[in-house]
C-alpha cells in the first residue's frame, strides 16, 4: 500500500489540472455542450496526463540529489528512496507507451504526434535545457501551447491565433512567477533549487511579470473585441469577461510579490478562494454571454 502511495506521489496527479488546457478549444469555439467533443477532449486529457507524469518521473530521477537539499522536494519518492531509479524508469516507459497508444487509437495520429513532441521537448528540458535561463521557461510555456493544439486537433477545431498567444503568455507569466519564488528561497536559505537560479533576480522577474501581465490582459481584450470573435458568436459583449481576467492576474501578482507564495500555480488554483471565485465567474460569464 505504501509503495502504491509512493507511485501516486511520483505521478503527481494534482498537477494534471494543467492539462485542462486541452478543453480550451472546445470552450472558446462555442461547443461546450457537444457530447462527442467532450469524449475526445477527455481522452486527450488522460493521454496528456500520462505523458506529463512520465516527465515527472524523469525529472525526479535527474533531480534526486538536488531535491534532497530542498525543504519540500526532499520528500519526493525518488529523492527519499521510496522508489528506486529502475522502478521510476519502468513507470516512465509504461506511461509514455500508454499516452501514445491512447492518443493514437482514440483521437488520431496528429494528436499522438503532438504528445510525442511534448514528451521529446520535455525530455530535452530534463536532460539539460532546464539549466538555460529563459529557455527553460519558454519550453514550459510551449508545453501548454501543445496541450491547446492537441485539444483542437482531437476535436477538429481550427484554433484562433489569439488562443495560442494567450496560452503562451499566461504560461510564461505563471512560470516566471514560480522562478521568483525560487529566487526568494535562494536568497533566504542559499539553497540552489535549480542550477540556473543565479541567472535570475527579483528586479528582472518583477519587471518581467509586470510586462507579461500587461501583455496577457491586452491580448485577451484584443481577442474579446476582435471581429472574428464577434462574428463567430454573434455577440459584442465578450469583452465583459476581461474584467475577471484582469482581477485574476492582479491577484496572482499580489500573491507573488506581496505574499511571496507563487511556488506552485496548481496549489494556488486549488487553494486560493479569490482565484477560484474569479475563475468560476469568468466561466459563468462566458457561458451566459456565448451560450
Amino acid at each position: 500500500m505504501s509503495f502504491m502511495k509512493s507511485i501516486i506521489q511520483l505521478l503527481r496527479p494534482q498537477q494534471w489540472v494543467k492539462n485542462g488546457f486541452v478543453f480550451l478549444p472546445m470552450f472558446f469555439s462555442g461547443n461546450l455542450f457537444d457530447g462527442e467533443m467532450w469524449v475526445k477532449s477527455i481522452w486527450i486529457f488522460i493521454a496528456f496526463s500520462l505523458a506529463a507524469s512520465s516527465i515527472y518521473c524523469l525529472n525526479d530521477i535527474k533531480d534526486a540529489a538536488a531535491d534532497r537539499l530542498h525543504p519540500v522536494k526532499k520528500l519526493r519518492p525518488v529523492a527519499s528512496g521510496k522508489i528506486n531509479r529502475f522502478e521510476a524508469l519502468s513507470i516512465m516507459a509504461t506511461l509514455i507507451t500508454g499516452a501514445l497508444l491512447m492518443s493514437w487509437f482514440l483521437t488520431g495520429w496528429m494528436a499522438s504526434a503532438i504528445i510525442a513532441a511534448y514528451i521529446v521537448l520535455n525530455i530535452m528540458y530534463c536532460l539539460g535545457l532546464k539549466k538555460v535561463a529563459i529557455v527553460d521557461v519558454f519550453i514550459i510555456s510551449i508545453g501548454f501551447v501543445l496541450r491547446v493544439v492537441a485539444g483542437g486537433v482531437a476535436d477538429g477545431i481550427m484554433l484562433s491565433p489569439w488562443i495560442i498567444l494567450m496560452t503562451f503568455l499566461l504560461a510564461l507569466f505563471l512560470a516566471f512567477a514560480k522562478r521568483r519564488d525560487d529566487v526568494i528561497l535562494y536568497q533566504e536559505t542559499k539553497v540552489v533549487v535549480r542550477s540556473n537560479i543565479v541567472n535570475y533576480n527579483l528586479p528582472f522577474l518583477d519587471q518581467t511579470l509586470g510586462l507579461l501581465g500587461c501583455m496577457t490582459i491586452v491580448c485577451y481584450i484584443m481577442y474579446s473585441v476582435s471581429p472574428e470573435v464577434e462574428g463567430r458568436f454573434n455577440c459584442r459583449y465578450v469583452y465583459i469577461t476581461s474584467f475577471f481576467v484582469l482581477a485574476g492576474i492582479l491577484r496572482y501578482l499580489q500573491i507573488s510579490m506581496v505574499n511571496k507564495k507563487s511556488g506552485s500555480p496548481t496549489k494556488i488554483l486549488l487553494k486560493d478562494r479569490f482565484i477560484q471565485i474569479v475563475t468560476v465567474c469568468w466561466i459563468l460569464a462566458f457561458v451566459i454571454i456565448l451560450y
